[in-house]
């Protein structure tokens, strides 16, 4: 079978739960080769993505390519799909991986899809658009298939691989290292988990009503180890960070349990949420588009629900 390259995506050693969903998806396609760039590369990261079905391992740890920014990954991922012949190269719809897909579809002179949530048989992909009212399938139509999947659009499905680890050296061009990074400040990690690895999300809505009721939804989130999320109406409001915003604009989650409070369930939230295993909807609106999708509705005032939900599970601990 030909090889479908996976750009990995890790931090501090640890591989991202997004890489995962790109290994299960190029099972599918081919036989899946991770490409590990930049330092940081153990043993339980090798262990880790055999398990999820690499049958090669590809290991590129050289400072330069974490030291120059973007473009020493593209001309690293460039050097493989020329020398193994890869069918295709699969990476995280996420800012940084995008920029490297667009530079590599420069370099090899093929074709780039982003923002893809599936991919069928003939490479032919998936996209969920307009706040995922529509579906739209596409395909390249020359050169290697570059793809940029969306994360937390794939369940993840462990398989063994492999996991043959080969060393690679690339010769990192003098354009590639025209920007340097200078200096890394790294963000102090609150105790709740990432909000698109958690395995349950709280987000609060229009209806929480104002910045600091959001103390509510986070108490929630804490007594069950849970990341908080807000919908766009929130962050727009100044009330929650933008970067905990779930939906079409914001980020795409999938846990086991998504718990939405005042959210009235917008299909432009809905599309950031939908995949959820269990869906719990709080809304004192009984005729909310959210309860359509919910698995448990409670039609309430949150800001008595949410309190008393709270307190109940303080009591089961």
């Amino acid at each position: 079978m030909s090889e479908i390259l996976v750009l990995v995506e890790h931090v501090e050693g640890q591989v991202k739960k997004v890489t995962l969903e790109l290994l299960t998806l190029a099972r599918k396609l081919g036989a899946p080769s991770a490409v590990w760039a930049g330092p940081g590369y153990t043993a339980e990261a090798q262990a880790r993505l055999a398990e999820h079905g690499a049958e090669k391992i590809y290991v590129a740890d050289s400072a330069d390519i974490a030291d120059h920014v973007v473009a020493p990954k593209a001309e690293l991922l460039a050097q493989l799909a020329t020398e193994k012949s890869a069918a295709a190269v699969l990476v995280a719809a996420t800012a940084e991986a995008k920029e490297i897909a667009a530079r590599l579809a420069i370099k090899l002179d093929a074709g780039i899809l982003t923002d893809v949530v599936g991919i069928q048989d003939g490479m032919v992909a998936e996209h969920s658009i307009f706040g995922g009212g529509v579906n739209v399938r596409a395909r390249v139509t020359k050169g290697l298939p570059i793809i940029a999947v969306r994360p937390n659009s794939t369940p993840v499905e462990a398989a063994a691989g492999a996991g043959a680890e080969e060393r690679v050296s690339v010769a990192v061009s003098d354009a590639a290292k025209a920007v340097r990074v200078v200096e890394r400040v790294k963000e102090e990690k609150g105790a709740r988990p990432e909000l698109t690895e958690a395995a349950i999300v709280v987000s609060g809505g229009r209806g929480v009503g104002s910045a600091e009721n959001f103390s509510i939804i986070e108490k929630l989130a804490d007594s069950l180890g849970a990341a908080v999320g807000a919908s766009r109406a929130a962050t727009d409001a100044g009330w929650y960070p933008h970067q905990f915003q779930v939906g079409q604009t914001g980020k795409t989650v999938s846990p086991q349990l998504y718990i939405a409070a005042g959210i009235s369930g917008a299909i432009q939230h809905r599309a950031g949420m939908q995949t959820a295993k269990t869906i719990v909807a709080i809304n004192k609106d009984p005729e909310a588009p959210i309860f359509e999708l919910a698995d448990f509705g409670v039609v309430g005032d949150l800001h008595q629900v949410v309190p008393q939900l709270t307190e109940e599970i303080a009591k089961r601990k």
